[in-house]
């Protein structure tokens, strides 16, 4: 049996990759050479390409670009989980937009004769990485789902679950006309059924509590939950405790799912299943987004010092106390930290204990009504983005106090603990400010339709939001 191996199937690709890049970077310079410089027969376009330096720039340069291109796309995420026909798909795309980016850099050199030139020529680049790249990627992808079907290679597996539902998705799986790659190592009981009949075909390894551990000692690469009408509470339990980024989460649907389009399948026999990732973003979109986090943040804090000034003076002006008012939020993976703000109330407004703001504050100073009408309360909270206890686009950061109330009537809140809190969110500029707890499960849509959106462009359209919403001064 054929052992996971998730690096050497990324040298794989990546290999693959280069080596298409090589070769459709190569045959398109020679290409040029033949048109452009009256290159014949391909003896003389062979000697022309070889001593040429600019030759050498492109296969090393280009070939750089297109692989850091596939890595921001997420080409080297599922490494394992690829379906032909969304690698189809998804290849075109990234080598279209590719390709557009690089058509005119490399053109700039030449001499055109014709309009139509530019059109032939895109097109052959076009074609050539396509094809190339394409034929590799099937290659590989073929040979892996063949080691898959044949059960040669498998996945460790937790059920979630010990009931019907779960017996059920048992059966399903013993059923399959083609492996599907599960292999499962046990089942773990998620609120209390009864286990008799799933007892006597799988092991129990203990609760949904000892989820992560069990990850962390069996190398588990696949959670299939199959609890009945505890799923989304189940699974709000669950993730916050999740480390394993790359674990792939499949959830057992029921009639209404496949009602409502929430089922996908890649595979025509295999069990349909709903599947998550916690891994919302690709790792190169990831490193974008913290880059453009910092040096977002620092431009606002330059440009911004004659405004703190000013409202440092405000704040001071308004009411006794300190300019800077800190306060414990909770974070990524519900870590605590101080989110940093200007005071926009009295001190000690809290006197008797958490309260929400509302649209009359009586605790809230009049130069507190300015600051948090037109959000600049929320400036100095660059200093946490710096620090990187928060982003610059992520949900807004709650209390612990509130999510307690929150998780009770809303279990998959925890969702949002998955990903860094941000200074600005979708539900903020949306929704606005929460007065109570059911406004916060309200404006909490909002933020999952986010979460399930992730992507640097949703993050640059949720800051344009926020500016506009500063100039309106749509704040409470």
């Amino acid at each position: 049996m054929a052992v996971i191996n998730k690096k050497k199937q990324t040298f794989r690709h990546v290999a693959c990759d280069a080596l298409a890049a090589i070769l459709a970077t190569a045959v398109f310079f020679a290409g040029r050479k033949y048109e452009f410089f009256g290159a014949s027969g391909w003896r003389q376009v062979f000697e022309q390409t070889v001593h040429d330096w600019k030759f050498y720039v492109d296969i090393t340069l280009i070939p750089c670009f297109w692989l850091l291109f596939y890595a921001l796309c997420g080409s080297y995420r599922k490494i394992y989980r690829k379906s032909r026909l969304k690698e189809l798909v998804s290849t075109i795309r990234q080598v279209l937009i590719g390709v557009l980016i690089l058509f005119f850099v490399i053109m700039l050199d030449d001499y055109i004769r014709r309009p139509q030139d530019y059109i032939r020529f895109f097109l052959l680049l076009f074609f050539l990485q396509f094809g190339l790249t394409y034929l590799f990627r099937l290659i590989i992808i073929s040979i892996t789902n063949r080691q898959i079907h044949r059960g040669e290679l498998e996945f460790p597996t937790i059920l979630v679950g010990g009931g019907q539902e779960a017996l059920r998705y048992y059966h399903a799986l013993q059923n399959q006309r083609q492996h599907s790659g599960t292999k499962l190592l046990g089942f773990v009981t998620a609120n209390g059924e009864n286990t008799t009949e799933i007892s006597a075909l799988l092991p129990c390894m203990g609760t949904y509590e000892d989820i992560p551990e069990l990850i962390r000692k069996h190398k588990v690469e696949e959670m299939v939950v199959a609890v009945g009408d505890d799923t989304r509470l189940i699974l709000g339990k669950i993730f916050p405790n999740l480390e394993a980024s790359n674990l792939l989460i499949k959830i057992f649907p029921h009639t209404t799912d496949y009602l409502i389009g929430l089922v996908n399948s890649t595979a025509v026999y295999h069990e349909p299943l709903i599947e998550m990732q916690l891994d919302f973003m690709p790792i190169g979109q990831k490193i974008c987004k913290r880059i453009f986090d910092v040096i977002g943040s620092l431009l606002c804090m330059l440009l911004c010092v004659p405004l703190y000034i000013f409202l440092a003076f405000g704040v001071k002006c308004s009411s006794p106390g300190p300019v800077l008012f800190r306060q414990e939020r909770v974070g990524f993976r519900g870590k605590p930290f101080n989110i940093i703000k200007f005071r926009s109330m009295y001190v000690d407004a809290e006197e008797a204990g958490p309260q929400l703001s509302s649209q009359h504050d009586s605790r809230i100073t009049h130069f507190g009504v300015f600051i948090r009408k037109t959000h600049l309360d929320e400036i100095p909270q660059f200093f946490n983005v710096l620090k990187g206890d928060m982003s610059l686009v992520g949900p807004r950061p709650e209390r612990q106090y509130y999510i307690d109330q929150i998780v009770k009537k809303a279990p998959h809140y925890r969702l949002l603990q998955l990903i860094k809190p941000g200074l600005t969110s979708w539900g903020q500029v949306t929704y606005g400010y929460a007065e109570n707890v059911d406004e916060m499960i309200e404006r909490l849509r909002y933020d999952m339709v986010y979460l399930e959106n992730m992507s640097l462009l949703m993050d640059v359209k949720i800051l344009c939001y926020t500016v506009l919403a500063v100039i309106a001064h749509k704040g409470k």
